[in-house]
């Protein structure tokens, strides 16, 4: 890696790589990104993330007594072997040009337009290749017939971690398709959007199962198919981006490496789940839930409507892709298919993670449950109501307002009566005691928030299209907005042409809008880009659709509570990374790290 962006920063365009990619007026930031933003360069950081991931693990094996460790760095051995395969083969990005170019062509423009270039590839590999480690361990407790949790817990760190990355980069990428793409939204169900969406559904399952087998002894089988599972889509979403096989703008067309990450794939899930179906039997967990009513039967519910909810998307994605390779047609699975399953889904998860947290283990009663969820229930039903009578109609919005709310006031009023005293440092200690539980409602509030910010800003949403001549007008959420001017200034490999839009409240000038469209010396259809408002109460979005020096064609729309959906990423995010901290557990140590608050009912 640090030879390629050495290659890139020097404008050694004598390497193929470079000279398809790069040329003398990329800036700085961009050659840097410039080593993963194509598709040889992407496979290098790969395999850079893994050798930093195996390096990790290697400093837990300090003996070849550790069984367990040395059979995992084995199995991370055979992968690694794999991608520095590729590197060094089909997707070698040291090929040499017969006759270097005085200049190169350029990278991708829609990859040199927004800094988040730098941020959100990275943090999706960080979080496809951490779930290596899970893997590697899983199979080798397999090949050892060594059941119990120590794999579990040798792995929590680098489940959190890959866990926290993918959710990170998920979160940014909508923010940045939302910033830069210009088509108004930031989630279009595209196929590699789906493949990094598949397999973080499946690993939050995975996270959820693992508690249980931890605190109970159970769904020790479920485990291993999860981890299975999850590290084969993986491969499966790096051969959907790496090869031609979907249209995408996340996908690097004609790629010679797309058969290689099939037949690894294949590999993977035969070898796999043959081994799991020849030592599960032997290592499945004996004991059963007592009662769905009770924690660890709500986590079983909550990872099958996972599992299900990964499964429909997976179906949607890659339906097309095996019509067409079977019988030849083409076949599309549009929005309305994935919009219409994924809704009730969702609404499901969202039952399953307001209760699901404040069950006590074993067995939960009416009476215990009513207790803890009446307060909440009473919040998210006053909410509810509040937004009815604000003149909100939409029946799925108020449903979703419903729930979050429940479950945010559930989290706060479990922990308020699991404090042992009001005071912050009690606060403190009560959040640093219990990282897991806490940096898991943490998440939960999060998830809460996005599913809000999701159905407020879609259910909610304005829209207006109008072809404005200079000085031209119209009317848009309380605001006049007029065609002011058009303004043109030239960058080193880009001519960026801004149009004026100027939102007024009777004569006060509240905001001038500037989307952008932005013609690339190397690419010969002008790229547009959007220009955001964020606002408190929510965005105005201002798009191009055609701009003429005394003419444009413009897409107005009002996102109520847009910002929240970012917020609640985070929230997401932070709760991933709270869980993770602590001190570390040794192998040896069977005390259980993820045991829930104790509530002034007296149950855990």
């Amino acid at each position: 890696m640090a030879a390629l962006e050495v290659a890139l920063l020097t404008d050694d365009f004598g390497i193929t790589y470079v000279a398809e990619n790069h040329s003398r007026a990329t800036n700085v930031l961009y050659s840097i990104t410039g080593a993963w933003s194509a598709l040889e360069g992407s496979i290098v950081l790969w395999a850079l993330i893994l050798a930093g991931y195996t390096a990790v693990v290697l400093r837990q094996v300090r003996t070849t007594d550790d069984r367990l460790g040395t059979g995992a760095l084995a199995v991370m051995g055979v992968v690694g072997v794999f991608f520095f395969g590729l590197v060094a083969t089909v997707a070698n990005p040291f090929g040499l040009e017969a006759v270097p170019p005085t200049d190169g062509a350029g990278g991708n423009p829609l990859l040199q337009d927004h800094v988040m270039v730098a941020f959100h590839p990275p943090m999706l590999y960080l979080g496809y290749v951490g779930f290596t480690v899970p893997f590697a361990f899983a199979m080798s407790a397999l090949l050892l017939r060594q059941g119990g949790v120590d794999w579990l817990r040798r792995t929590r760190r680098a489940n959190l971690v890959a866990w926290t990355s993918l959710t990170a980069g998920l979160v940014l990428g909508a923010w940045w398709s939302y910033e830069v793409l210009g088509w108004g939204g930031y989630w279009a169900w595209d196929p590699v959007e789906n493949a990094a969406l598949i397999p973080w559904l499946v690993a939050t399952a995975f996270i959820h199962s693992a508690v249980v087998q931890i605190k109970r002894g159970m769904l020790q089988a479920w485990n291993f198919v999860l981890v299975l599972a999850t590290f084969s889509l993986t491969i499966l979403g790096t051969f959907l981006t790496r090869s031609s096989v979907v249209v995408s703008v996340h996908s690097f067309s004609q790629s010679p490496i797309g058969p290689a990450l099939l037949g690894f794939f294949v590999l993977v899930l035969v070898v796999g789940f043959t081994l799991f179906a020849l030592r599960g039997e032997r290592i499945a967990s004996m004991s059963r839930p007592e009662s769905l009513v009770s924690r660890e039967g709500a986590f079983l519910v909550n990872n099958l409507l996972l599992s299900l909810f990964a499964f429909v998307v997976l179906l949607g994605t890659v339906y097309p892709i095996l019509v067409e390779a079977i019988v030849g047609s083409q076949v599309s699975v549009g929005r309305p298919f994935f919009d219409r399953m994924a809704v009730p889904l969702s609404f499901a998860l969202l039952l399953a993670m307001g209760a699901g947290p404040f069950m006590p283990y074993r067995r939960a009663t009416g009476a215990l449950l009513w207790n803890r969820l009446r307060i909440p229930l009473l919040a998210g039903s006053t909410a509810a109501a509040a937004v009815v009578v604000a003149g909100v109609r939409s029946v799925g919005v108020v449903a979703v307002v419903l729930l979050a709310v429940t479950i945010a006031a559930a989290a706060v009023r479990q922990f308020v009566v699991t404090l042992p005293s009001a005071t912050p440092r009690a606060a403190l200690h009560l959040l640093r005691g219990q990282r897991a539980y806490w940096g898991g409602q943490l998440a939960h509030l999060g998830v809460a928030v996005v599913a809000l910010a999701i159905a407020v800003s879609g259910g909610l949403a304005t829209r207006a299209s109008e072809n404005l001549d200079l000085g031209g007008s119209l009317e848009f959420d309380g605001y006049s907005v007029t065609f002011d001017k058009t303004e043109e200034h030239r960058e080193a490999d880009r001519l960026i042409t801004d149009a004026h839009l100027v939102f007024r409240t009777g004569d006060r000038v509240d905001y001038v809008a500037t989307p952008r469209l932005t013609a690339f010396d190397n690419q010969p259809q002008a790229i547009g880009a959007p220009s955001v408002w964020n606002r408190p109460s929510g965005d105005i979005y201002v798009a191009l659709s055609n701009l003429e020096p005394d003419s444009v064609a413009v897409n107005v729309y009002e996102y109520p509570l847009m910002s929240w959906l970012w917020a609640g990423g985070v929230l997401m995010a932070a709760g991933g990374l709270w869980a993770l901290g602590g001190r570390r557990r040794r192998p040896a140590e069977t005390t259980s790290t993820v045991s829930g608050p104790v509530g002034a009912d007296g149950h855990a």
